[in-house]
């Protein structure tokens, strides 16, 4: 199973804050669109996935209003 480090990016829409909240972590799977419908599950979701010439993967969700972007880069 392939091991990925992720970057997990969302907007961040608190009042007078205009950065983005951004999160490491390392994650072994065999599908990171799989993955992120489990870590984002029984909420509502909008997913879309784009793999990069280089071989990272990006998954972009919509959930519950929220854009996020997962990168999964090989470790």
């Amino acid at each position: 199973m392939p091991s990925y480090e992720v970057v997990r990016k969302m907007n961040n829409h608190c009042p007078r804050n205009q950065m983005r909240d951004v999160f490491f972590e390392e994650v072994d799977t065999d599908d990171p669109e799989e993955y992120v419908r489990t870590f984002l599950k029984g909420k509502a979701q909008e997913i879309r996935t784009e793999t990069l010439p280089d071989g990272d993967v990006e998954v972009y969700a919509v959930c519950d209003g929220i854009s996020q972007c997962f990168l999964f880069t090989l470790d």
